[in-house]
């Protein structure tokens, strides 16, 4: 067997299609589908199960596939071992962000890692939690920044940033008059919500947590909105259809309320307010973190990262260490 054969079997568990695991590793399918073929003639195991449209892994094969995810990960530490001895920092770094963070801090970012270590140039991913996480596993991705809380998974774990949330409410809407509102307020309203997937989704509904059962009933949806993203979402809000909590780093800075209180010409359709817990706890905030295979060699790499991250301007949030 050879370590391609081992990609390909890993690839089509992946997409569970022939064609779409073919076109990831950039071959043909008759090629991919005679090198999966040759593997299961050599180990005289079925690996696959094969019907119109879809396929499925068989129970020893899903086994296999795991192993194989691990052999091809060992073999990839093989060059990075050979890659930090040169210049631990020479060489892209895979990173993954979720939906709710890449668009407002990766901008920066790259900025900061062009100026900083131009040899360690961004491959970047943006996608869900859940998928990253299978990602960093297969060795898709070296390092991806999640918020947390995610499934333990045994990865090396680095806090970022604590980030506050604020109420996205409709300029012409009575709670816009109010300096900051609280969670019990905003369960009188319609909120806006992202679609499933969305761990942000999932920090909403622990503020009010009462919308869970509107967001996932069809009967609910006087109630809440969903939409694919936080930018959709804003421009729901600035329609009057409701309002929603936002991370604050999303926040534009032209949206902030200048020093009489009143929003600026150019971002009036939406007021931004902090939100209060009614009981006198702490504000609702996400706790941003970077998280890395812990057999993962190229520490230096991670720290520049890190490094840059810190660089950044991060209004409103509070910096970890």
């Amino acid at each position: 067997m050879t370590l391609t054969e081992l990609k390909y079997i890993v690839a089509v568990a992946r997409e569970k299609h022939f064609g779409k695991a073919a076109e990831a590793c950039f071959v043909s399918q008759p090629t991919l589908s005679l090198a999966i073929k040759k593997l299961e003639d050599e180990l005289e195991v079925k690996l696959f199960e094969r019907s119109s449209g879809e396929v499925s892994v068989t129970a020893l094969g899903e086994e296999i596939v795991r192993q194989a995810q691990t052999v091809l990960e060992s073999a990839a530490q093989i060059k990075e071992i050979a890659k930090r001895g040169k210049d631990p920092l020479a060489g892209a770094l895979k990173l993954g962000v979720i939906y709710t963070i890449g668009p407002y801090l990766l901008p920066e970012l790259v900025r900061q890692i062009i100026t900083h270590t131009p040899q360690m140039p961004l491959m970047l991913q943006e996608n869900f939690t859940v998928r990253l996480l299978e990602m960093l596993r297969t060795g898709e991705i070296d390092c991806a920044i999640l918020a947390e809380p995610f499934p333990d998974t045994g990865l090396a774990v680095a806090p970022l940033y604590d980030e506050p949330f604020l109420a996205a409410v409709p300029a012409t809407h009575p709670l816009a008059k109010q300096a900051e509102v609280t969670s019990e307020q905003l369960r009188d309203e319609t909120m806006l919500l992202l679609g499933n997937g969305h761990c942000f989704r999932d920090h909403v509904l622990e503020v009010c947590p009462e919308f869970a059962r509107f967001s996932s009933q069809a009967e609910g949806i006087r109630k809440s909105f969903e939409g694919s993203s936080l930018e959709t979402i804003k421009h729901m809000v600035a329609a009057g259809m409701g309002v929603t909590l936002v991370p604050r780093l999303s926040v534009p800075q032209a949206a902030l309320c200048a020093t009489d209180g009143k929003p600026r010409a150019d971002e009036a359709h939406v007021r931004y307010l902090p939100v209060k817990d009614e009981h006198g706890g702490p504000p609702p905030t996400r706790r941003v973190v970077l998280v890395w295979r812990r057999s993962f060699t190229r520490y230096e790499a991670i720290a520049a990262l890190r490094n840059a991250i810190y660089a950044c301007d991060l209004p409103g949030v509070t910096r970890l260490s």
